[in-house]
């Protein structure tokens, strides 16, 4: 047994140096194949590509079958991620839907005892926002809303969530719309809950800027910005945005209206307001004899029954004591006592 043993490795050993020997030239040779630089050798690379890549694709399907199954597995694996975080966020939703509806009721109840007045012709128009060139030097988009639909120039433009700008031009069938962010664009604002006025002033940028500003001391990042009724260009209590701190040091306004997806705009119905011009009627001229007078004509009233609701703020006649002569003082003990 052992002398077979050492036939057979004897045999063996030979064999293997052989078959090294010829893939260690086998390779050496295709090495050079492809690393000489020659027509004639390309010719022979391009034949020997041809003839034998075509007829490999049934070894190369199942390395293709299975990156196509690691694909899908990661394909699988970023979509149960993203329905997790939608179910997330549609818990969410509807918790925040179910503050909104609790909140909606209060206020409708608050309005009811409080016996507000809203305002009945701050109705709204929605534009579709067209393609429009612009340039560097000026921010506003084109609605596809004009004269036809009702569209007055200076109304304002809101995204449905904050401002957006103004009506600054009208056509018969659209108009144009300069936004808060030009630098011809200047707002009157009102910022909560400090109270205080300011101006917002656009700059080609996307953070305009708080000019005109009281006390900015007492601002904060965050704090409320509105719009105010000064000059009477906006309607009151319109979102604009919240006050941010600049890398520069200087108060600036990050706008609630998302300009990055202005695709609809809603363009507000407003009226200016009434001015009341004429002095109010609680203290009435009178003439010489007492009797009032009307502010508008300068002509005697006529008389009513002194003292009554029609006319309250009439003198009360004094009525006279029994036994004393008329305009003695009743106070005023007898002479004779």
């Amino acid at each position: 047994m052992p002398s077979d043993r050492s036939n057979e490795a004897d045999y063996v050993r030979p064999v293997r140096r052989l078959v090294i020997g010829v893939l260690v030239l086998l390779l050496l040779g295709l090495f050079l194949l492809w690393r000489i630089d020659s027509p004639r050798i390309e010719r022979f690379r391009t034949a020997v590509v041809d003839a034998v890549v075509p007829n490999m694709d049934w070894a190369m399907a199942p390395v293709t079958r299975v990156a196509r199954m690691i694909e899908d597995f990661r394909s699988y694996a970023r979509i149960y991620e993203q329905n997790q975080e939608l179910r997330r966020e549609l818990q969410q939703m509807r918790a925040w839907r179910e503050a909104a509806l609790q909140l909606e009721q209060r206020n409708a109840q608050l309005l009811d005892m409080a016996q507000v007045r809203l305002d009945p012709q701050l109705t709204h128009v929605t534009g579709v926002v067209m393609a429009d060139a612009g340039s560097p030097y000026r921010q506003s988009v084109l609605l596809n809303v004009g004269q036809r639909d009702g569209i007055v120039d200076g109304w304002a433009v809101m995204d449905g969530l904050g401002l957006a700008g103004r009506i600054a031009g009208v056509g018969d069938r659209s108009s144009r719309v300069i936004l808060l962010t030009d630098s011809n664009s200047r707002v009157p604002v009102l910022i909560q809950p400090s109270g205080q006025r300011a101006l917002i002033s656009g700059d080609n940028t996307p953070l305009p800027a708080l000019d005109f500003v009281e006390n900015p001391e007492a601002l904060r990042p965050g704090d409320r910005v509105v719009s105010a009724s000064d000059g009477g260009v906006f309607p009151p209590g319109l979102l604009v945005g919240e006050v941010v701190m600049a890398t520069d040091g200087r108060l600036r306004v990050r706008l609630a209206a998302d300009y990055g997806r202005l695709d609809f705009l809603r363009v507000l119905r407003s009226r200016p307001a009434e001015r009341i011009e004429e002095t109010g009627t609680l203290l009435r001229p009178v003439d010489a004899l007492g009797t009032p007078l009307d502010p508008a004509t300068g002509a005697p009233m006529p008389r009513s029954t002194p003292g009554t609701a029609e006319d309250p703020l009439a003198p009360i006649p004094a009525v006279p004591t029994p036994g004393l002569a008329p305009g003695t003082d009743p106070d005023a003990a007898p002479a004779n006592e």
